[in-house]
């Protein structure tokens, strides 16, 4: 089998996470499949996938061999696509990532907008609050909230989010506005607990660290519930800055304790193909990168 063969369904392998899956994914019967990764292994010396009876897992070594065929069967899709005259249009599918309010809010209009331009693509969004293993899971490129480890992946920094603790007007207005983090504790709390795990808030002031433990009368592991609740004038809650920021813009919403907000975390858009990246993720991540660093609840 030829050497762009077995590449093409060791990723299948990979993306699908399984021989069986990638034989189905591409039409071919699973000893083919399971050959394919036997010849590359035993050409190159060194064990690709780590398998088991229910799953298959990259090693290390895999996990980059399988970025750089990622790399090798994009450059060519793309030289094939030129000398066929395709002048270069970005074609093909893309998987996306973000956490399930951002990509609503941010992501899925970056992604509509790009079917628009480049009628030949295909965008499947996976919004999830959890941080997906993009290789794993076959991802292309993904929007991610906080400090990134240190990987093999590129990183763009397009902006920054803070935690705010917000609440409706009418609300403080008949209970009065909490000067210090400590004044917490004679208000109704909401607790959006998809931002916050414990019931620990944390703050800074001066520079230092300063947590203070809540008593929330409302939790909720819904970003989109704990602000509702505060729309509604139950209580005060603290999300992340754009979450808030179209209800802080129209006055719905009040910050508080603003001198008092840890430092901001950056939002940065993440991808596995450094500069050879296919041409319809490069468009992508050009259209991405432009609309969000514009966008100035990110800043």
């Amino acid at each position: 089998m030829d050497k762009l063969s077995a590449m093409t369904i060791f990723v299948a392998v990979v993306d699908e996470g399984g021989f069986a899956a990638a034989a189905r994914k591409l039409k071919i019967s699973p000893p083919v499949v399971t050959r394919a990764v036997t010849e590359l292994e035993e050409g190159m010396g060194v064990r690709l996938l780590l398998r088991t009876t229910r799953v298959v897992r990259l090693t290390e070594t895999g996990a980059r061999y399988a970025a750089d065929c990622r790399r090798i069967l994009a450059d060519v899709a793309e030289t094939e696509t030129s000398a066929a005259g395709a002048h270069g249009a970005p074609r093909g599918r893309l998987v996306i990532t973000a956490s399930v309010m951002f990509g609503a809010m941010y992501v899925t209009p970056i992604v509509t907008e790009y079917l628009r331009r480049y009628p030949e693509t295909d965008v499947e969004c996976r919004f999830l609050d959890r941080v997906v293993n993009m290789m794993d899971e076959g991802v292309d490129a993904a929007i991610r909230i906080g400090a990134l480890p240190d990987s093999s992946y590129q990183a763009v920094r397009v902006g920054q989010v803070r935690q705010v603790v917000c609440a409706a007007p009418a609300y403080l207005a008949g209970r009065g506005v909490p000067a210090t983090p400590q004044e917490l504790a004679g208000h109704d709390l909401i607790a959006a607990t998809a931002v916050t795990a414990t019931n620990d808030w944390r703050f800074e002031y001066d520079g230092k660290p300063l947590s203070v433990k809540v008593h929330p009368r409302l939790s909720s592991t819904s970003n989109d519930a704990a602000l509702r609740a505060a729309l509604d004038g139950f209580g005060i809650t603290r999300v992340l800055s754009y979450m808030a920021a179209p209800y802080l813009a129209d006055g719905r919403l009040s910050a508080i304790l603003s001198p008092y907000e840890a430092a901001a975390v950056p939002v940065s858009v993440v991808h596995h193909e450094g500069r050879h990246s296919s041409r319809k993720l490069r468009a992508f991540l050009d259209l991405a990168i432009a609309t969000l660093r514009e966008d100035g609840a990110l800043r």
